[in-house]
């Protein structure tokens, strides 16, 4: 058996094989010789290795009479196997392709050069690249064939052993095999077909199929919406027609119907004809059918509806919300206003005219900072240049937060309190209770949260494996070939899935109870090794979870052990794992994270990864802070007392801030006083008495919440 992160089956056996009652005794013989379709996937190494050559041979081997097709049985070695080529320098869709794999056989040319290759004579960047994600993904069974291989049985071996000892430490698990000839090739075959498939648990815990077709129907009485037909075997679980399906990075759908279909590569000729419910259909005969329950099938719940008692406070309306920041903002500068006045009462009218504020004419600060990106990105006449000055600010803004965080200043034409009016500050970071001041955002009306994570976990999973329990009206058994219906697709993805289907996996994956939610989901992520950019808080991110995938818009915390409260990051910095929160749909652990970044505007290429991780919790109530820092600067110093200016630039800030204690970067705290003058100049007391050259900071947070993306799916990114 494998280890806790696998699952190990021999090639021709899964689990799922029976409860075969309301079916005739001849399709429960045919079902009996079926043996599951296994998916192997060639990956070379470099982009110099023939892997179509390859393909070729292999497709041959197993079935002399179906060279073009890409899923063949073969009776000789009594499996059905599809055979299907990775396209190097595609990122994307060899990510797909491993998901999918039941066995991955890395394929290196024994010929390489050096001069070809970054890492080792054998593997090309995009090769070492694509193997580390493998790894983070979680590997299948893999193999290494060698191609290329001299004739001359000494310099054969000289090249064998060289290649081996070469790629030893990045396979240290994997067999080697050479693959030059036909008769090596029937000797992998044979040995493959004995050796016990390991996939990962992830993939083991819910149904899914892999769509050899795709088709649609249009619906009549719902313009733009179409039936997505998918047709291929099922893997891992049996599938219910109740349960709700997500579609390769298209979103959650309901089922409308499953058809099991006669097996388009059927070990042996002639079986299955007098099959129950035959009926043809876009050319293929039907078995049986299956249609939903109304009362067992999942609704399609994704975002939260609330619908309140009477009475009770309901979560107020856009306008509402409008309205109400309006008056709020009209109070505070009527009310600062008033303060300034009474503060400069009983001096001349000189000084009050040159060093109060003006406040009424300034304008609101809202709650969320203007990303620079995010203005770039809805300028649709962006050149190059602005591109390059851009990633220059981006660098340039990281190197400041990794010298300087969370330091900021304080503006001079604005009012402290009112640029930061909906900070805090904390006694403690890691023992105080943080009580927020500000509602949450109005996203939370809209997603779900659980009381025990764990405990409805537990409880998912112990229904899951019921499934199998179900009548066959219900489900249909595992390894089956089927069709199933998936109702109320826009059209225009159900075309590009038409489309994307010749190119890279199109799944459908079973989903568990609840996980059509949307929540906030937090995953423990690192930035790729290979990923050269900065990662900024709130960038649209591809997250692939499992089969899933879907945009997200995250934000970094570091993952406080010893406190309630978790501190933002701006960036996603390198060699070490951060915390990133999304609104996502739900999902239960294991569940792998790859994190995808598109090119920028005016960029040509493939989506590159970003980071990698695996989910942590499920918590909304999970509290992060941002913490900002202003620094002010001792002007003279006597004992334990001191006056500092330059961190408030008005006097009504040092009064308002006056509670927050402050703190020197030699470790020395205190508080302030008093104001001095009219130019925010402050008497501080200090525990012991400071340098003159020390700096006097204070410490403000404020509660942050990930941002709801504009896109939920990455495939509506490219239609």
């Amino acid at each position: 058996m494998g280890s806790m992160s696998e699952k190990s089956f021999p090639i021709g056996r899964e689990t799922g094989f029976h409860r075969f009652r309301n079916f005739p005794s001849s399709y429960y013989g045919q079902f009996l010789m079926r043996l599951v379709v296994y998916k192997q996937v060639l990956f070379g190494l470099t982009a110099s290795v023939n892997v179509r050559g390859l393909k070729e041979q292999l497709i041959r081997l197993l079935s002399p009479g179906d060279a073009n097709k890409t899923t063949v049985a073969s009776p000789h070695y009594k499996i059905r196997a599809t055979v299907l080529e990775a396209p190097h320098g595609d990122l994307s869709t060899c990510m797909e392709l491993a998901k999918v794999a039941d066995l991955i056989a890395f394929v290196a040319s024994a010929r390489s050069s050096s001069k070809e290759v970054d890492t080792c004579s054998y593997i090309d960047s995009f090769g070492s690249q694509c193997l580390s994600v493998f790894k983070a993904l979680g590997l299948p069974s893999t193999a290494v064939l060698i191609r290329d291989l001299s004739l001359d049985l000494k310099k054969r071996n000289d090249m064998k052993k060289t290649c081996m000892s070469s790629l030893t430490s990045e396979f240290p698990d994997s067999k080697f095999y050479p693959a030059n000839t036909t008769e090596e090739l029937h000797k992998f075959m044979w040995l493959l077909k004995e050796h016990r498939l390991t996939v990962p648990i992830w993939r083991s815990q819910r149904p899914y199929l892999i769509a050899h077709e795709v088709d649609l129907i249009v619906n009549d009485g719902s313009p733009g919406l179409c039936t997505l037909l998918l047709s291929g075997y099922l893997r891992a679980h049996d599938l219910s027609v109740n349960q709700l399906v997500h579609v390769s990075g298209s979103g959650d759908f309901q089922m409308s119907k499953i058809d099991v279909l006669q097996d388009p590569n059927p070990l042996k000729s002639g079986t299955g004809q007098d099959l129950m419910d035959s009926d043809e259909h876009h050319g293929t005969q039907i078995i049986h059918s299956l249609f939903p329950d109304l009362s067992k099938q999942q609704s399609l719940v994704i975002e939260n509806d609330p619908k309140p008692d009477p009475g009770e406070h309901t979560w107020p309306t856009e306008m509402e919300m409008t309205k109400a920041d309006e008056y709020q903002r009209r109070s505070m500068i009527n009310t600062y206003k008033n303060q300034a006045t009474e503060f400069f009462e009983g001096k001349d009218n000189q000084d009050s005219g040159s060093d109060c504020f003006h406040v009424e004419d300034q304008e609101d600060y809202s709650d969320e900072d203007v990303d620079a990106d995010t203005v770039m990105e809805e300028d649709e006449d962006i050149t190059k240049e602005m591109i390059r000055d851009e990633i220059r600010k981006i660098h340039d803004a990281q190197a400041e937060d990794e010298e300087y965080p969370d330091e900021v200043d304080t503006p001079l034409d604005v009012l402290a309190r009112v640029r930061f009016g909906k900070y805090q500050g904390l006694k403690s970071f890691r023992t105080s209770v943080w009580k927020d001041k500000n509602p949450p955002p109005r996203e939370y009306a809209r997603i779900f949260s659980f009381h025990n994570y764990k405990a409805t976990q537990k409880c998912v999973l112990e229904n899951a494996r019921d499934i199998g329990q179900r009548t066959l009206d219900e489900c249909i058994p595992v390894g089956s070939y089927a069709r199933i219906h998936v109702k109320d697709v826009s059209v225009s993805v159900a075309l590009r899935l038409c489309s994307l289907v010749k190119s890279k996996p199109v799944v459908a994956s079973g989903l568990l109870e609840h996980e059509s939610k949307m929540s906030v989901l937090h995953y423990s992520i690192k930035k790729h090794k290979s990923y050269q950019f900065p990662v900024k808080r709130k960038e649209s991110l591809i997250f692939h979870v499992g089969f899933r995938q879907f945009v997200a818009r995250p934000i970094f915390s570091l993952d406080s052990i010893n406190s309630h409260q978790h501190k933002m990051e701006k960036f996603l910095h390198e060699g070490r794992f951060s915390i990133a929160s999304v609104y996502a749909p739900i999902s239960f652990a294991p569940s792998p994270l790859k994190a995808l970044k598109r090119g920028r505007d005016g960029e040509v290429g493939f989506p590159s990864v970003a980071a990698i991780g695996s989910l942590k919790s499920i918590d909304p109530e999970r509290i992060i802070l941002k913490k900002i820092t202003f620094t002010g600067y001792p002007r003279r110093v006597s004992k334990l007392k001191a006056t500092v200016r330059y961190m408030f630039h008005d006097p009504i800030d040092v009064s308002y801030f006056k509670r927050c204690e402050i703190w020197t970067k030699n470790g020395v705290r205190g508080n302030i006083k008093e104001s001095v003058g009219t130019h925010g100049t402050m008497k501080c007391t200090f525990s012991r008495s400071i340098q003159q050259h020390d700096t006097v900071c204070m410490s403000l947070f404020k509660r942050v919440y990930p941002k709801w993306p504009e896109q939920r799916f990455p495939i509506l990114l490219d239609a």
